[in-house]
């Protein structure tokens, strides 16, 4: 609340200015971030407080944004409602998360022809409080599914530069491990390269949190591609390979997201010591299912290569399908 005072101005009249508006709180996804330990260690975030108006009608500055870098991958929930308020599933995606309070109104504002000296002003509106729970899935091209100890960590270790834990008991995977893998393509001639992800073993009934459950088969929402590794020696114990296939779609068709209709690729792993039985079986019925098949061995290196050019070539498939269905997904989205 202000008048104006000026020597040869008399009856000078109100002059108070509005307020400025608060900052809002934007989240930005950033190729630079791979984690959200950052928000662990300062979880709380607040956006500078529009200031106050002046006289002479002066408007308040408004309070400067701030933006909160969050990895590709990020998704967004609203603690208190659970809805979901944003997928980052691409970078330098832009969304505002808490919009500043509105400046409020000088006396200025309240001048009429009969009210000429108002000593009315109004209070400036606070801003949004909001509380977010940030949910981080891996994004990759491949994701290697199957029981614990198949040889998805001897497979991404042999085709890739990543180094996981290897042992010979189950669930020595307990964290998703990320591998690059990179082709010649011979047509092109130029490489392919794609990301693959060792998913931490699926047992039955990971769905409803037996084993490592849904802990990890969440991150299998976001690959392009499933490579089924199933153990064909007699090492597992388990008698029925067919049935190890049954097991793990079920548990993929139960977590409810529609990952057992993704492009999937069957693997019968550990063939340098594999059941003739066992390995005939599981050809047979992903012949019947028109699933291509790659017999492997990671300890001795057969068959990856032509798994490796087959992964390339069914990712770059799926890729230029995804591109066709999203034309303008190059473009960064603001709201």
């Amino acid at each position: 609340m202000a008048f104006r005072r000026e020597k040869y101005v008399p009856r000078g009249g109100p002059s108070g200015g509005d307020g400025g508006k608060g900052g809002d709180v934007w989240m930005e996804s950033s190729e630079r971030h791979n984690t959200l330990v950052h928000f662990r260690f300062n979880p709380e975030y607040k956006s500078e407080r529009g200031r106050h108006g002046e006289g002479s009608k002066k408007t308040g500055r408004d309070g400067e944004d701030i933006v909160l870098k969050v990895p590709v991958g990020t998704i967004v929930y609203d603690e208190e409602t659970g809805e979901k308020v944003h997928d980052f599933s691409r970078a330098d995606e832009r969304v505002v998360i808490a919009r500043g309070g509105r400046g409020g109104r000088g006396n200025a504002q309240f001048a009429t022809s009969t009210h000429q000296a108002p000593r009315e002003h109004e209070e400036g509106r606070p801003g949004e409080e909001r509380t977010f729970r940030l949910e981080l899935k891996l994004l990759a091209d491949v994701g290697l599914v199957g029981y614990p100890n198949v040889g998805k960590s001897t497979l991404i270790s042999r085709i890739s530069a990543a180094r996981p834990k290897i042992a010979d008991y189950p669930f020595t995977t307990l964290e998703p491990n990320l591998g690059v893998v990179v082709v010649a393509d011979k047509k092109k001639k130029e490489e392919v390269s794609f990301v693959v992800a060792d998913i931490p073993g699926l047992i039955e009934g990971a769905h409803t949190g037996a084993g490592l459950g849904t802990q990890f088969l969440r991150h299998i929402e976001r690959t392009r591609l499933l490579v089924h590794l199933v153990d064909v020696s007699d090492a597992s114990g388990r008698e029925n390979v067919v049935k190890d296939v049954e097991v793990i779609m079920g548990e993929l068709a139960n977590f409810g997201a529609d990952l057992e209709k993704k492009p999937m690729i069957m693997v019968a792993s550990k063939i340098d010591v594999a059941n003739s039985e066992k390995l005939k079986t599981l050809k047979q019925w992903a012949t019947r299912g028109k699933v291509k098949f790659y017999p492997i061995s990671a300890v001795t290196g057969e068959g990856i290569d032509k798994l490796k050019f087959g992964m390339a070539e069914e990712v770059e498939r799926v890729r230029k399908a995804a591109a066709k269905e999203n034309v303008d997904s190059a473009q960064p989205l603001i709201r």
